[in-house]
């Protein structure tokens, strides 16, 4: 039994989310206390409850601990199984952190999947879908895998209603990626999503993109959702590079201007395109699990986060890999070794 020191590093949910996710995958079952130790609200909220349920439900897994607020969690995975999943979250909780721990397993299973989960696709402390599918889940298409990915409802915090459906193929083994040049861009856009809100803050936030980035016409849209998926709010920036897509969100709130939002989601575009690296803060966070998985590889960062060490910490404890982070010029490179 691996014992897990939920307080370790960063200390919050990414070191349990990796956790199920490899032990569904080597069979390693785990214990671990002092679960998000380092947040507010320590223990096992809505998101990470259903991630735990999921993961117990596609392994038929043995459990203790999964309740509401519980800081220790015993997991002991049996075989990861394919099929159609339903799984609610109940709130505006991450439908697209929970898809990602059981995503990486489900690829090994015997059988297809579906999955379908509700609550919050679109979460400003989390990767929204539209990341997912266009820049992680692009990614591991650049791997072998086979994965669709569809937002059936846009849900946004606080009040969630969002589905997001996963179809995942079986894959025989995902391929090593060595990615140190982002190549050529070939796309650049920014939407709005607007939802009970004002068309004009959509306007206006995109307007501020326009300025800020020197982006016009067919690169700026605005999509008017229905108001019953709202209120909410979120303006996206897409780079689409010959090697990586990445994707910039940022979050429409009360007492906070549109021009702020855009001003806040230019800056972060003008770090990346300035350091040269291929994956962002948060695309290479998602990238070192699949990485690992495939046995080794490498891409370079324009920010090595606490988060990222974390969860490089916990991946080594399952599986015969070494990370190893270096500066190169503007950016760090990350390397994935066998150990």
């Amino acid at each position: 039994m691996m014992e897990i020191d939920g307080s370790q590093g960063e200390g919050g949910g990414q070191v349990l989310r990796s956790a199920l996710t490899l032990s569904m995958m080597t069979g390693q079952p785990f214990r671990i206390a002092q679960i998000r130790a380092r947040r507010s609200k320590p223990g096992l909220m809505r998101q990470h409850l259903v991630a735990v349920k999921a993961a117990a439900a596609i392994s038929a897994a043995h459990v203790e601990g999964a309740e509401i607020g519980s800081q220790e969690l015993l997991f002991a995975p049996g075989a990861v199984t394919g099929g159609d999943y339903s799984f609610a979250i109940g709130s505006a909780g991450s439908c697209t952190l929970v898809l990602q721990t059981i995503l990486p397993a489900l690829l090994f299973a015997s059988a297809p999947s579906t999955v379908r989960i509700s609550g919050g696709t679109h979460n400003p402390l989390a990767p929204p879908a539209p990341f997912l599918d266009r820049a992680y889940g692009a990614m591991l298409r650049k791997m072998g895998a086979s994965i669709d990915l569809d937002v059936e409802r846009v849900g946004f915090y606080p009040a969630g209603g969002g589905v997001l459906v996963a179809r995942i193929a079986p894959c025989a083994r995902l391929t090593p990626l060595t990615l140190l040049e982002r190549g050529e861009r070939i796309g650049a856009y920014a939407e709005s999503l607007v939802s009970g809100v004002p068309a004009e803050v959509a306007e206006r936030e995109l307007a501020g993109v326009a300025a800020g980035l020197g982006w016009s016409g067919d690169q700026l849209h605005i999509v008017q959702l229905p108001a019953s998926q709202g209120p909410g709010n979120v303006l996206l920036a897409t780079l689409e590079h010959e090697n990586v897509t990445t994707v910039f969100a940022g979050f429409g709130e009360k007492s906070v201007t549109a021009e702020s939002v855009a001003k806040a989601l230019v800056g972060r575009v003008r770090r990346y395109l300035a350091s040269g690296a291929v994956a962002d803060e948060y695309l290479a966070d998602q990238l070192m699990l699949p990485l690992a998985l495939a046995g080794g590889g490498a891409f370079t960062l324009d920010k090595l986060s606490q988060h990222a060490l974390t969860n490089a910490a916990i991946i080594e404890r399952f599986v015969p890999v070494k990370f190893d982070f270096a500066r190169a010029g503007q950016c760090t490179r990350c390397t994935v070794t066998a150990a």
